[in-house]
This record gives C-alpha cells, sequence and structure tokens, in this order.
C-alpha cells in the first residue's frame, strides 16, 4: 500500500508517498521530473550500507548519471565543513542547474543535503529519502534546510522546497528503539499542536508503532504529513501559523545546544521542551492538569524524557533559549498548548515565569 500526498505551494508544490519496498523505485518517480541525468546522493556511512546500493541501481537502471559523497553519522555533520565536501562534490562531479541531490538519511542528512542543494549554483532540485520516523513526518517536508552554529542550532540555512519526497517505512526496520521512540515525538507533537485524532491514534497503537506494524505506520506518518503539508501550504516562511510547528523546540534545542547535540536524540529534547511548555501553560491558567498529565503519560509509554538533566543550570539554560532563531526584538515567541489539539503562539511571558518553569522541570 503506497498513499500519495501533495504539498501545495503553487509552483513549488511537490508529491510525497509513503508506504513500503519505494526504495527500489526511485528512478521510476524521478525520471519524469528530473531535468538533468547527473544525480548527487548525500548519505551517511549507516545509511549507505544499507539503502543506497538500491537506490543508486533504480537510479542507473533509468539511465542517470550517479555518484555518491558520505558524511558522518551523527549531529556533527550538520557543519561547515561538511557542507563543504557536499559542495566540492558537487563540482568535482560537475552537476549543473538542471541536476538533483538526493539527501538519503534521516533529518541531519535532509537538513544538510537540502542547504546545500538550496546555495549550489543558487539552488538547484533535490528530493528527500528520510529513513528515519523523525526525518519521516517532519524534517522531510516544508523545505526548512540547515546548518548549525556552535551557539545554536539551524542558525544557517534557507528555505529550499524539494521535488519530491518518498517514504519508506521498511527503512525503519534497521533503526534502533531509541530512535523510533525519538522520532514519534514530532507525531505526538503534532497530534497536540492540531490534530487530537492522531494523538488519539497513537495512544490506542503505540505497541503497534513500536512493533514497526507498516499499516499504523503508514497511517500515522500519512497524517502527521498532511497535517504538516496544510500548515505549509499556509505559511510556507514561517511568518505565523507555522511557528506552532516548534512546540516544545525552543526548550529542546537549547538543551540540545548545552549537550553539545550529541547526548540526546532532537526528539527526546523536543519531548523534555514539550513537557516545559505544557507545564507553563498549565502554570499560566491555559492548559488544563488533566490534559497536562494526557500529554506527560503518553511520553512516559514511550520511554521519552521529560526533565532536564539536574547538572544544567536552570538561569544557563534561560538564558541560552533567547539565543533560539524565533526570537525576535528580545522576545520570546512560545507555543503553548490551550488543549489537546490546540495552541496558541505566546511572545508575552515574563522571562521570570520561563525560568520558574525550567526549574520545576529539572
Amino acid at each position: 500500500m503506497t498513499k500519495t500526498l501533495r504539498v501545495a505551494l503553487g509552483e513549488n508544490s511537490y508529491p510525497l508517498l509513503v508506504g513500503a519496498g519505494i526504495l527500489n523505485k526511485v528512478g521510476e518517480f524521478l525520471k519524469p521530473r528530473a531535468k538533468s541525468a547527473k544525480v548527487l546522493i548525500v548519505t551517511d556511512a549507516f545509511v549507505k550500507q544499507h539503502y543506497a546500493p538500491a537506490v543508486s541501481e533504480s537510479l542507473t537502471h533509468q539511465g542517470f548519471d550517479v555518484n555518491t559523497v558520505e558524511v558522518p553519522v551523527g549531529e556533527g555533520s550538520k557543519s561547515l565543513a561538511q557542507f563543504a565536501r557536499i559542495q566540492d562534490s558537487l563540482v568535482a562531479h560537475q552537476l549543473d542547474r538542471g541536476s538533483t541531490l538526493i539527501a538519503l538519511g534521516g533529518g541531519v542528512i535532509g537538513d544538510l543535503g537540502g542547504f546545500a542543494a538550496a546555495v549550489y549554483m543558487r539552488g538547484i532540485a533535490y528530493v528527500q529519502i528520510p529513513t528515519t520516523l523523525q526525518a519521516q513526518v517532519d524534517a522531510s517536508v516544508g523545505g526548512k534546510t540547515a546548518i548549525n552554529h556552535p551557539k545554536g542550532k539551524n542558525l544557517i540555512g534557507a528555505f529550499h522546497q524539494p521535488k519530491l519526497v518518498l517514504i519508506d517505512v521498511d527503512t525503519l526496520k534497521t533503526l534502533p528503539q531509541r530512535d523510533i521512540r525519538a522520532g514519534l515525538i514530532e507525531v505526538i507533537k503534532m497530534g497536540v499542536i492540531r490534530d487530537e485524532s492522531l494523538f488519539e491514534t497513537v495512544e490506542e497503537n503505540l505497541d503497534a508503532i513500536l512493533n514497526l506494524d507498516d499499516t499504523v505506520l503508514i497511517e500515522i506518518i500519512s497524517q502527521a504529513c498532511i497535517n504538516k503539508a496544510e500548515i505549509v501550504a499556509k505559511d510556507e516562511k514561517e511568518s505565523g501559523l507555522r511557528m506552532v510547528l516548534n512546540y516544545g523546540h525552543t526548550f529542546g534545542h537549547a538543551l540540545e545546544a548545552l549537550t553539545h547535540y550529541n547526548r540526546y536524540r532532537h526528539g527526546e529534547a523536543v519531548s523534555i521542551g514539550m513537557n516545559c511548555a505544557a507545564r507553563l501553560a498549565v502554570n499560566l491558567g491555559i492548559f488544563s492538569e488533566a490534559d497536562f498529565q494526557r500529554q506527560s503519560a503518553l511520553l512516559k509509554r514511550a520511554n521519552l524524557p521529560l526533565v532536564f538533566p539536574p547538572e544544567l543550570s536552570p538561569k544557563v539554560l534561560h538564558d541560552t533559549m533567547y539565543l533560539d532563531k524565533k526570537t525576535i526584538g528580545g522576545k520570546l515567541r512560545l507555543i503553548l498548548p490551550t488543549q489537546i489539539g490546540e495552541v496558541v503562539i505566546r511572545d508575552d511571558v515574563a522571562a521570570s515565569r520561563v525560568l520558574e518553569v525550567i526549574s520545576q522541570n529539572v
């Protein structure tokens, strides 16, 4: 079973396919959309071993001239150094403006590869083939590309929409359980911010999801992507509505930066951030204790963390949050829930209240 969705962005619209066994058909899907035969696959060592051969063979069978560049596994590859390596490879293999870059991997590869495509020759086409749950339901949809700066996550980047997104749930079978759980946070997040029925589906099918049931996975991934596609269609450049997708992320990004991007999975940091944001909403009187407990119960069942590590100073965490790129004019923009399925954007929360909730969440 394969579901075909569409991200509606006018001339930047693109299809998004969700199913099993898709990697063997990448060449068929790309052929009618490509302007040139030259393709560069950007991937990491782990994904290259498991999935690059199938993708490369499918592309070659359709007449594409395929080369591959491999970067180290992990968040550390979202760097200027690895970005430069990809640019060197694009030049060395003589890709032109009609060529295609394929980002084959998790969120790191999608962000890094997408940003490389965004700036090479002022922008070439790229295809997202996300191989982690987190990337499938979040990073691969919407065209946000970036690399990290030592002082903050995703501070250097661009909006650059893919031409095609191919999501193959079979790729999840080689992931550690920790990565499945961390990726699930983006589905739970989508349920909290705008789709209570999706939240309920995860509540009711958590065991099947964690056991990688194809039918349930295709359903929740498709539903999460539909929700994100609708948000992106209304606010491509994150000037308003799209900010709700950052629920939990401002707290989470600060935690990632302070732990040097190597202690927590992104989803684990966001889980802590969601718990913190929800508690802040309760403290402000806009979110019920019952809904807070409902969210935290699901996060606990998914074995996701809820509190900051005790050795981190609440004041340092608080100050790091203000380096976030969503801070405008010194005001921190926070996404806070009002009920399961609905959030608000607030920039009027006193710094003392934010520091207070961080202190409560250690």
